[in-house]
């Protein structure tokens, strides 16, 4: 497919992470499927053994939050994980540190989700430094405004990360045009209207947003927000996705969960979707 549009790239330039392991499930006719979690919730060091769990059951990327007090994008089950993550404690600084610990345990790419705002406040370059030195491979920074996206990819694109952006069913198609060509790594489409949650149906409009992509830019489509069940994520694959984001059926378990059983049970989540992802 003929390329438009796209972000220029230096030609000393390699592939990232993230593009790399698009590739190379590609290759294999295998879906990307991305567990979302909130860092610190039940608290940090809980997060770095439900991390090691999903990539030893399947996961082949991982979304990881940062809590945020005010997440426009989140609905009730993920404000109320970033509402529980902060009172445990949890800073952008700890999580940076779980994952220095994870260092050479953690393979799979790990994309940090964040709002604007704590970047701007802890300083989006030392930030994105910080998170490149212990392997953090994108970001997605749902309150980015597109026009300032050029600037901001190229600081990430210089730490060795992809800035991640997002397309809404809502999006105009010249919008989306610019949108899908100026993401990094793939492109995350929002398979709902609203925010973040669980759905009982998945929305048939998704299988057309998903080939419409397809035509007006070569980057993979993971398609994330209201994805909760096996069926869900098979039905996705189904459609032409190349990945398959799952956050709240994730943080939903995560809070529910006996303490001492809450890590094997979200592993035991994690393979019935890699499953369905292998249909």
């Amino acid at each position: 497919m003929k390329e438009i549009n796209k972000m220029p790239m230096d030609k000393n330039e390699t592939l990232s992470k993230i593009d790399k392991k698009f590739n190379e499930l590609k290759i294999n006719n295998k879906l990307a499927l991305m567990p979302f979690l909130i860092a610190g919730d039940p608290n940090i060091e809980t997060t770095g053994e439900i991390l090691l769990k999903l990539q030893e059951k399947g996961a082949d990327l991982i979304e990881l939050g940062i809590p945020y007090s005010d997440p426009l994008a989140d609905g009730p089950i993920i404000q109320l994980s970033a509402s529980r993550a902060l009172k445990s404690g949890t800073t952008p600084k700890k999580v940076i540190k779980l994952l220095e610990s994870l260092k050479g345990k953690l393979n799979v790419p790990i994309i940090l989700f964040t709002y604007f705002n704590p970047l701007l406040s802890f300083g989006f370059e030392e930030f994105c430094k910080m998170a490149s030195k212990v392997g953090v491979s994108g970001l997605i920074i749902p309150d980015l405004p597109l026009e300032e996206t050029y600037k901001f990819s190229k600081i990430v694109c210089s730490f060795s990360m992809d800035l991640i952006l997002l397309v809404a069913p809502t999006t105009p198609l010249e919008r989306m045009k610019i949108i899908s060509n100026k993401t990094r790594g793939f492109t995350y489409l929002v398979s709902v209207t609203g925010v973040t949650g669980e759905r009982k149906e998945m929305e048939n409009r998704v299988e057309n947003l998903i080939n419409k992509l397809k035509e007006i830019s070569p980057n993979p489509v993971a398609v994330g927000f209201g994805i909760s069940s096996p069926e869900h994520v098979h039905k996705v694959s189904q459609w032409g996705a190349d990945g398959v984001i799952v956050g709240s059926a994730f943080v939903k378990r995560i809070s529910s969960c006996n303490k001492n059983e809450v890590v094997t049970q979200i592993g035991d989540f994690c393979e019935e979707l890699r499953k369905a992802a292998d249909r």
